[in-house]
Protein backbone atom coordinates (compact mmCIF):
# COMPACT_ATOMS: atom_id res chain seq x y z
CA UNK A 1 0.00 0.00 0.00
CA UNK A 2 2.79 2.40 0.96
CA UNK A 3 4.72 1.58 -2.23
CA UNK A 4 1.62 2.35 -4.30
CA UNK A 5 1.35 5.76 -2.60
CA UNK A 6 5.03 6.45 -3.30
CA UNK A 7 4.66 5.47 -6.93
CA UNK A 8 1.65 7.76 -7.25
CA UNK A 9 3.70 10.69 -5.96
CA UNK A 10 6.53 9.94 -8.36
CA UNK A 11 4.17 9.77 -11.30
CA UNK A 12 2.70 13.16 -10.37
CA UNK A 13 6.11 14.81 -10.42
CA UNK A 14 7.06 13.13 -13.66
CA UNK A 15 9.97 11.07 -12.38
CA UNK A 16 10.56 7.41 -13.34
CA UNK A 17 9.54 4.91 -10.68
CA UNK A 18 12.14 2.58 -9.21
CA UNK A 19 10.58 1.08 -6.11
CA UNK A 20 13.84 -0.47 -4.95
CA UNK A 21 15.68 2.83 -4.81
CA UNK A 22 13.15 5.54 -3.90
CA UNK A 23 12.34 7.05 -0.51
CA UNK A 24 9.53 9.57 -0.32
CA UNK A 25 9.00 11.83 2.66
CA UNK A 26 5.25 12.25 2.96
CA UNK A 27 3.20 14.61 5.03
CA UNK A 28 0.38 13.22 7.09
CA UNK A 29 -2.16 14.42 4.52
CA UNK A 30 -0.50 12.33 1.81
CA UNK A 31 1.22 15.12 -0.13
CA UNK A 32 4.98 14.86 -0.49
CA UNK A 33 7.37 17.17 1.30
CA UNK A 34 10.50 15.97 -0.35
CA UNK A 35 12.06 13.28 -2.48
CA UNK A 36 15.41 11.61 -2.12
CA UNK A 37 16.87 9.21 -4.65
CA UNK A 38 18.98 6.43 -3.16
CA UNK A 39 21.23 3.89 -4.75
CA UNK A 40 19.71 0.44 -4.21
CA UNK A 41 23.20 -0.97 -3.78
CA UNK A 42 24.81 1.55 -1.45
CA UNK A 43 21.88 2.98 0.48
CA UNK A 44 23.35 6.51 0.23
CA UNK A 45 21.83 9.45 -1.63
CA UNK A 46 22.85 9.48 -5.28
CA UNK A 47 23.62 12.81 -6.90
CA UNK A 48 22.31 13.31 -10.43
CA UNK A 49 25.80 14.53 -11.37
CA UNK A 50 27.13 11.03 -10.57
CA UNK A 51 24.78 9.37 -13.05
CA UNK A 52 26.38 8.44 -16.38
CA UNK A 53 25.24 10.14 -19.57
CA UNK A 54 23.02 7.69 -21.40
CA UNK A 55 22.49 7.08 -25.12
CA UNK A 56 20.61 4.69 -27.38
CA UNK A 57 21.94 1.33 -28.43
CA UNK A 58 19.03 0.18 -30.52
CA UNK A 59 16.08 0.24 -28.13
CA UNK A 60 18.33 -0.13 -25.10
CA UNK A 61 19.63 2.79 -23.07
CA UNK A 62 23.34 2.42 -22.25
CA UNK A 63 26.07 4.68 -20.81
CA UNK A 64 27.68 6.76 -23.55
CA UNK A 65 31.14 5.39 -22.83
CA UNK A 66 29.90 1.85 -23.49
CA UNK A 67 28.22 2.36 -26.86
CA UNK A 68 31.35 2.44 -29.02
CA UNK A 69 32.46 -0.91 -27.62
CA UNK A 70 29.03 -2.44 -28.12
CA UNK A 71 28.87 -1.21 -31.72
CA UNK A 72 32.40 -2.50 -32.32
CA UNK A 73 31.26 -5.92 -31.11
CA UNK A 74 28.32 -5.90 -33.50
CA UNK A 75 30.45 -5.14 -36.56
CA UNK A 76 33.20 -7.49 -35.51
CA UNK A 77 30.57 -10.22 -35.48
CA UNK A 78 29.09 -9.37 -38.87
CA UNK A 79 32.19 -8.17 -40.77
CA UNK A 80 32.84 -11.29 -42.85
CA UNK A 81 29.18 -11.55 -43.92
CA UNK A 82 28.49 -7.84 -44.11
CA UNK A 83 28.20 -7.41 -47.88
CA UNK A 84 26.31 -10.68 -48.36
CA UNK A 85 23.83 -9.62 -45.69
CA UNK A 86 23.42 -6.22 -47.34
CA UNK A 87 22.47 -7.98 -50.58
CA UNK A 88 20.00 -10.28 -48.83
CA UNK A 89 18.44 -7.57 -46.65
CA UNK A 90 18.02 -4.99 -49.43
CA UNK A 91 17.50 -7.29 -52.40
CA UNK A 92 20.65 -5.77 -53.89
CA UNK A 93 19.25 -2.24 -53.71
CA UNK A 94 22.14 -1.06 -51.54
CA UNK A 95 24.33 -1.25 -54.64
CA UNK A 96 22.06 1.17 -56.51
CA UNK A 97 21.87 3.47 -53.48
CA UNK A 98 25.67 3.64 -53.26
CA UNK A 99 25.93 4.26 -57.01
CA UNK A 100 23.55 7.19 -56.56
CA UNK A 101 25.63 8.51 -53.67
CA UNK A 102 28.82 8.50 -55.76
CA UNK A 103 27.07 10.13 -58.71
CA UNK A 104 25.96 12.95 -56.40
CA UNK A 105 29.53 13.33 -55.14
CA UNK A 106 30.90 13.93 -58.66
CA UNK A 107 34.46 12.65 -58.07
CA UNK A 108 37.31 14.13 -60.08
CA UNK A 109 40.99 13.34 -60.71
CA UNK A 110 43.20 14.74 -57.98
CA UNK A 111 40.36 14.66 -55.46
CA UNK A 112 41.18 14.33 -51.77
CA UNK A 113 38.35 12.31 -50.25
CA UNK A 114 37.46 10.79 -46.88
CA UNK A 115 35.02 7.91 -46.62
CA UNK A 116 34.15 7.55 -42.93
CA UNK A 117 32.75 4.32 -41.48
CA UNK A 118 33.66 2.83 -44.84
CA UNK A 119 35.70 -0.16 -43.74
CA UNK A 120 34.64 -2.67 -46.41
CA UNK A 121 35.56 -0.18 -49.14
CA UNK A 122 32.25 -0.43 -50.97
CA UNK A 123 31.87 3.32 -51.48
CA UNK A 124 35.59 4.06 -51.83
CA UNK A 125 36.04 1.50 -54.61
CA UNK A 126 33.18 3.12 -56.51
CA UNK A 127 34.79 6.54 -56.15
CA UNK A 128 38.15 5.20 -57.30
CA UNK A 129 36.57 3.47 -60.32
CA UNK A 130 34.74 6.67 -61.26
CA UNK A 131 37.95 8.71 -61.10
CA UNK A 132 39.94 6.16 -63.11
CA UNK A 133 37.25 6.12 -65.79
CA UNK A 134 37.47 9.90 -66.00
CA UNK A 135 41.24 9.73 -66.29
CA UNK A 136 40.95 7.38 -69.26
CA UNK A 137 38.78 9.86 -71.09
CA UNK A 138 40.77 13.04 -70.59
CA UNK A 139 43.75 14.27 -72.59
CA UNK A 140 46.96 13.50 -70.77
CA UNK A 141 48.70 16.68 -69.70
CA UNK A 142 52.35 17.01 -68.64
CA UNK A 143 52.85 15.93 -65.03
CA UNK A 144 52.22 19.00 -62.96
CA UNK A 145 54.36 19.81 -60.02
CA UNK A 146 53.01 19.01 -56.59
CA UNK A 147 51.14 21.88 -55.05
CA UNK A 148 52.31 23.48 -51.84
CA UNK A 149 50.20 21.12 -49.80
CA UNK A 150 51.18 18.08 -51.87
CA UNK A 151 47.67 17.24 -53.02
CA UNK A 152 48.09 16.93 -56.81
CA UNK A 153 47.34 13.18 -56.84
CA UNK A 154 44.05 11.49 -56.05
CA UNK A 155 43.79 10.27 -52.49
CA UNK A 156 40.89 8.35 -50.95
CA UNK A 157 41.10 7.65 -47.22
CA UNK A 158 39.00 4.69 -46.08
CA UNK A 159 38.33 5.25 -42.39
CA UNK A 160 36.60 2.99 -39.88
CA UNK A 161 36.73 2.53 -36.13
CA UNK A 162 36.48 -1.25 -36.51
CA UNK A 163 39.62 -3.17 -37.41
CA UNK A 164 37.67 -6.24 -38.57
CA UNK A 165 35.75 -4.17 -41.13
CA UNK A 166 38.99 -2.62 -42.43
CA UNK A 167 40.53 -6.07 -42.82
CA UNK A 168 37.53 -7.15 -44.90
CA UNK A 169 38.01 -4.02 -47.02
CA UNK A 170 41.70 -4.66 -47.58
CA UNK A 171 40.98 -8.23 -48.67
CA UNK A 172 38.32 -7.00 -51.05
CA UNK A 173 40.81 -4.47 -52.43
CA UNK A 174 43.16 -7.37 -53.23
CA UNK A 175 40.36 -9.30 -54.87
CA UNK A 176 39.51 -6.32 -57.06
CA UNK A 177 43.07 -5.53 -58.08
CA UNK A 178 43.40 -2.50 -55.79
CA UNK A 179 45.95 -4.03 -53.39
CA UNK A 180 48.68 -1.65 -54.55
CA UNK A 181 46.45 1.28 -55.45
CA UNK A 182 48.38 4.43 -54.57
CA UNK A 183 45.11 6.31 -54.31
CA UNK A 184 43.85 4.31 -51.31
CA UNK A 185 44.81 4.82 -47.68
CA UNK A 186 43.34 2.82 -44.79
CA UNK A 187 42.81 4.47 -41.41
CA UNK A 188 41.42 3.04 -38.18
CA UNK A 189 39.82 6.02 -36.46
CA UNK A 190 36.73 7.20 -34.63
CA UNK A 191 34.63 9.46 -36.86
CA UNK A 192 33.93 11.62 -33.81
CA UNK A 193 37.62 12.47 -33.39
CA UNK A 194 39.60 12.13 -36.59
CA UNK A 195 43.42 12.32 -36.51
CA UNK A 196 43.40 14.41 -39.68
CA UNK A 197 44.24 18.00 -40.51
CA UNK A 198 41.53 20.57 -40.96
CA UNK A 199 40.71 21.88 -44.43
CA UNK A 200 42.30 18.86 -46.10
CA UNK A 201 39.53 17.09 -48.08
CA UNK A 202 37.34 17.92 -51.05
CA UNK A 203 34.70 15.35 -50.16
CA UNK A 204 33.40 13.46 -47.13
CA UNK A 205 31.05 10.50 -47.38
CA UNK A 206 29.55 8.25 -44.74
CA UNK A 207 27.21 5.43 -45.77
CA UNK A 208 25.13 3.47 -43.28
CA UNK A 209 27.49 4.41 -40.48
CA UNK A 210 26.53 7.64 -38.78
CA UNK A 211 23.55 6.16 -36.94
CA UNK A 212 25.94 3.84 -35.09
CA UNK A 213 27.99 6.73 -33.70
CA UNK A 214 27.48 7.85 -30.12
CA UNK A 215 27.50 11.57 -30.90
CA UNK A 216 26.17 12.37 -34.36
CA UNK A 217 26.83 16.07 -33.83
CA UNK A 218 30.54 15.38 -33.25
CA UNK A 219 30.76 13.42 -36.51
CA UNK A 220 29.20 16.33 -38.37
CA UNK A 221 31.56 18.80 -36.70
CA UNK A 222 34.55 16.66 -37.67
CA UNK A 223 33.31 16.43 -41.25
CA UNK A 224 33.04 20.21 -41.37
CA UNK A 225 36.51 20.63 -39.82
CA UNK A 226 38.40 18.37 -42.24
CA UNK A 227 36.65 19.62 -45.38
CA UNK A 228 38.07 22.47 -47.41
CA UNK A 229 36.02 25.48 -48.39
CA UNK A 230 33.79 24.32 -51.20
CA UNK A 231 34.00 20.73 -49.97
CA UNK A 232 30.90 18.56 -49.88
CA UNK A 233 29.45 16.33 -47.18
CA UNK A 234 27.26 13.42 -48.27
CA UNK A 235 25.52 10.91 -46.03
CA UNK A 236 23.63 7.81 -47.17
CA UNK A 237 21.53 6.41 -44.35
CA UNK A 238 18.35 4.53 -43.62
CA UNK A 239 15.55 6.97 -42.94
CA UNK A 240 11.80 7.36 -42.41
CA UNK A 241 9.35 5.93 -44.92
CA UNK A 242 6.58 8.44 -45.64
CA UNK A 243 3.79 6.32 -47.14
CA UNK A 244 1.97 4.48 -44.34
CA UNK A 245 1.30 1.21 -46.23
CA UNK A 246 4.95 0.97 -47.29
CA UNK A 247 6.08 1.88 -43.77
CA UNK A 248 4.00 -0.90 -42.25
CA UNK A 249 5.33 -3.43 -44.75
CA UNK A 250 8.87 -2.20 -44.19
CA UNK A 251 8.52 -2.45 -40.41
CA UNK A 252 7.18 -5.98 -40.64
CA UNK A 253 10.03 -7.02 -42.92
CA UNK A 254 12.63 -5.29 -40.75
CA UNK A 255 11.61 -6.75 -37.41
CA UNK A 256 10.37 -10.16 -38.48
CA UNK A 257 12.61 -11.09 -41.43
CA UNK A 258 15.98 -9.35 -41.17
CA UNK A 259 16.98 -10.74 -37.74
CA UNK A 260 16.03 -14.22 -38.93
CA UNK A 261 18.17 -13.82 -42.06
CA UNK A 262 21.00 -12.72 -39.78
CA UNK A 263 20.63 -15.85 -37.70
CA UNK A 264 20.48 -18.17 -40.71
CA UNK A 265 23.28 -16.63 -42.76
CA UNK A 266 25.59 -15.02 -40.21
CA UNK A 267 24.62 -16.99 -37.11
CA UNK A 268 23.92 -13.73 -35.30
CA UNK A 269 20.33 -12.65 -34.73
CA UNK A 270 21.05 -10.11 -31.99
CA UNK A 271 23.43 -7.97 -34.06
CA UNK A 272 20.88 -7.61 -36.83
CA UNK A 273 18.14 -6.92 -34.31
CA UNK A 274 20.28 -4.00 -33.10
CA UNK A 275 20.83 -2.76 -36.67
CA UNK A 276 17.08 -2.70 -37.29
CA UNK A 277 16.42 -0.91 -34.01
CA UNK A 278 19.18 1.64 -34.67
CA UNK A 279 17.43 2.63 -37.91
CA UNK A 280 14.26 3.49 -35.99
CA UNK A 281 16.24 5.59 -33.50
CA UNK A 282 17.92 7.67 -36.21
CA UNK A 283 16.56 11.21 -36.75
CA UNK A 284 14.05 11.65 -39.55
CA UNK A 285 15.05 13.45 -42.73
CA UNK A 286 14.13 17.01 -41.74
CA UNK A 287 15.66 16.76 -38.28
CA UNK A 288 18.91 15.32 -39.61
CA UNK A 289 19.07 18.10 -42.21
CA UNK A 290 18.80 20.65 -39.38
CA UNK A 291 21.64 18.92 -37.54
CA UNK A 292 23.83 19.19 -40.65
CA UNK A 293 23.02 22.90 -40.94
CA UNK A 294 23.75 23.41 -37.24
CA UNK A 295 27.24 21.96 -37.84
CA UNK A 296 27.93 24.86 -40.22
CA UNK A 297 27.06 23.36 -43.60
CA UNK A 298 25.15 25.36 -46.19
CA UNK A 299 22.86 24.45 -49.09
CA UNK A 300 21.70 21.45 -47.06
CA UNK A 301 19.25 19.19 -48.83
CA UNK A 302 18.17 15.57 -48.90
CA UNK A 303 16.86 13.13 -51.47
CA UNK A 304 14.68 10.16 -50.57
CA UNK A 305 15.35 6.85 -52.31
CA UNK A 306 12.95 3.89 -52.44
CA UNK A 307 10.16 5.83 -50.78
CA UNK A 308 12.32 7.07 -47.94
CA UNK A 309 13.76 3.70 -46.93
CA UNK A 310 17.08 5.52 -47.33
CA UNK A 311 17.98 9.15 -47.91
CA UNK A 312 21.02 11.01 -49.19
CA UNK A 313 21.76 14.18 -47.23
CA UNK A 314 24.11 16.78 -48.65
CA UNK A 315 25.76 19.98 -47.48
CA UNK A 316 28.63 22.25 -48.49
CA UNK A 317 31.33 23.97 -46.47
CA UNK A 318 31.29 27.48 -47.95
Amino acid sequence: MELARYASVIRRVGRPVDRRGITCLLRMDGSFSGLRMFSSSSGFPRSSSDSPQMTDFGYRSVPEEEKAGLVEGVFKNVADKYDLMNDLMSGGLHRLWKDKLVSRLRPFPGMQHLDAAGGTGDVSFRILNAIREMEKNIVRLPQRQSSADGDSQTKIVVSDINEAMLEVGKQRAKDRGFANAAELDWLQANAESLPLDENSFDGFTIAFGIRNCTHIDKVLSEAFRVLRRGGRFLCLEFSRVDALPLRQLYDMYSFMVIPCIGELVAGDKESYQYLVESIRRFPHQQRFARMIADAGFQKVQFENLTGGVVAIHSGFKL
